[in-house]
């Protein structure tokens, strides 16, 4: 009778941290303009890809000479708009934007319906070890331990606003600077948690 109390109690710890596990890295993603926004971040449905977009030059560098950039919302609300252009053009709906890397994105209509498992959640990506959220939330609980800013993006300054960062770039910034922060203050982080603006924090998970 023990034994199989004992081995239940195994099978219940192994299972409960299985679940635990596949939270690593889930997130919660944001709706811009109510289109899903999947930034550095893998939807957890399956879709397929109905045509890719550009971005350029930004209007308030260029009227700025790069000493004002737009943040990563906005570079993501362009994003959605010029899709939703180009959608009305092709004449192809679609139902979230996927940005890997670079300066474009993906736009993509999902081949199922989505449930409570999957509805709005993705798997982020890693950058020099630490999670990084962009417009989306970790599923896990966490605490703030530190809060980071931008300044001006040396790449835009120093061409009058004529080449901006991209995305993946912009973080890349926060997150040195988040791990850098962290150090200084004797503190270790998880993950960087971006929701908007010009300032991200950086997180451990509870």
């Amino acid at each position: 009778m023990k034994k199989v109390v004992v081995v239940s109690l195994a099978i219940l710890f192994a299972l409960q941290t299985g679940f635990a596990q596949s939270d690593n890295g889930t997130a919660r993603i944001q709706k811009i303009q109510g289109i899903e926004v999947y930034a550095m971040c893998e939807p957890l449905r399956a879709y397929e890809v109905q045509f890719d977009v550009e971005t350029g030059a930004k209007a308030a560098s260029l009227m700025t000479g790069g000493v004002v950039n737009e943040g990563v919302s906005e570079k993501l609300t362009q994003f959605v708009a010029r899709a939703t252009k180009e959608s009305k053009k092709q004449n192809k709906p679609f139902d979230a934007i996927v940005y890997n890397g670079g300066k474009k994105v993906v736009a993509v209509k999902f081949k199922d319906d989505a449930s409570e498992a999957t509805k709005g959640l993705g798997k982020v990506r890693k950058m020099e070890g630490v999670e990084v959220y962009v417009m989306s939330e970790p599923v896990r609980d966490y605490t703030t331990a530190v809060d980071v800013s931008t300044g001006v993006k040396a790449k835009s300054y120093l061409t009058g606003g004529l080449v901006n960062n991209s995305i993946e770039e912009d973080m890349a910034q926060y997150v040195r600077r988040a791990i850098n922060d962290a150090k200084e203050q004797n503190k270790a982080i998880e993950a960087v948690v971006y929701s908007g603006g010009k300032r991200s924090i950086g997180v451990t998970f509870k």
